[in-house]
């Protein structure tokens, strides 16, 4: 459904329970954001920051859920930012969230200027850009920047979410498959007890995701956990997928939430 605005989309997820503006071009949400919010461990009175949270699905979406919470959306892009202090107001989170312009690379001063300080936050959420710049970059400014990433992109994003989270706070990430030892290795400078679920678009096909969830300042050990398949052998929706990505389900990848559910999936990095 079209708004009437030019340039903006008006559309629905988890099933139409909650309906954002977006652009009709560039960075639009999908599968991942709602991925990312089900695999946020939030507890009732949380604060929590999502970096790169662009019209504020995935932030939403974890509201949607645990309701009582405090969320701080940030993303460098204006118009975005814009559309997502909308979309708060329109499904009823206006005292529950707010939405921040700000660039998650930039100096700690305007964080501080904003009133985000260092150990403010309990949980941290993030989709990156982690796709490497290619000759086949989208033309468009702003979906290339939220898609494209440099070789240091992950590194001064878990660097700034170490930053604003508490002693022991969680930060909850989603990246492509392929890289996941880089973001074991990244992810060692300030966080343990890390916990990945490969996500897999079907039966006996590789993963094209991690979710990923760490404590800061924790010892350092790994559970990968059985994959999350998207779709089943006939390309219909998964169980396990429609209970997420339609029902607002959670997915319980933190390290306490994971050793509950798959006490027999553990890799431990150290004893």
């Amino acid at each position: 459904m079209s708004d009437e605005r030019p340039g903006v989309t008006d559309d629905a997820i988890l099933d139409g329970r909650l309906r954002l503006y977006q652009p009709e071009r560039g960075h639009r949400f999908g599968h991942d954001a709602i991925l990312l919010a089900a695999a946020t461990p939030a507890q009732p009175g949380d604060r929590t920051v999502e970096l790169g949270a662009g019209v504020g699905a995935a932030s939403l979406a974890l509201l949607a859920r645990v309701p009582d919470i405090h969320v701080t959306l940030i993303d460098i892009d204006a118009r975005l930012t814009a559309l997502a202090s909308e979309n708060i107001a329109r499904n009823g989170f206006a005292g529950q969230a707010q939405a921040v312009t700000l660039d998650v690379g930039g100096s700690d001063h305007f964080f501080d200027e904003a009133g985000l300080k260092a150990g403010a936050f309990d949980q941290a959420l993030m989709n990156p850009p982690f796709n490497a710049p290619s000759l086949q970059a989208s033309p468009d400014h702003a979906r290339r920047a939220a898609h494209a990433a440099s070789a240091d992109t992950l590194h001064i994003w878990l660097r700034q979410a170490a930053r604003l989270l508490r002693p022991s706070g969680r930060m909850t990430l989603i990246w492509r498959a392929e890289d996941r030892e880089k973001v074991v290795q990244e992810l060692a400078v300030a966080f343990g007890a890390i916990t990945i679920l490969p996500v897999c678009p079907s039966p006996g096909k590789p993963p094209i995701r991690i979710l990923v969830n760490a404590r800061k300042a924790e010892r350092e050990t790994l559970r990968v956990l059985p994959p999350l398949t998207l779709a089943d052998q006939d390309k219909r929706p998964s169980p396990a997928a429609e209970a997420v990505l339609r029902a607002g389900k959670p997915l319980p990848i933190s390290s306490d939430a994971a050793a509950a559910a798959q006490p027999s999936m553990t890799d431990a990095r150290k004893p």
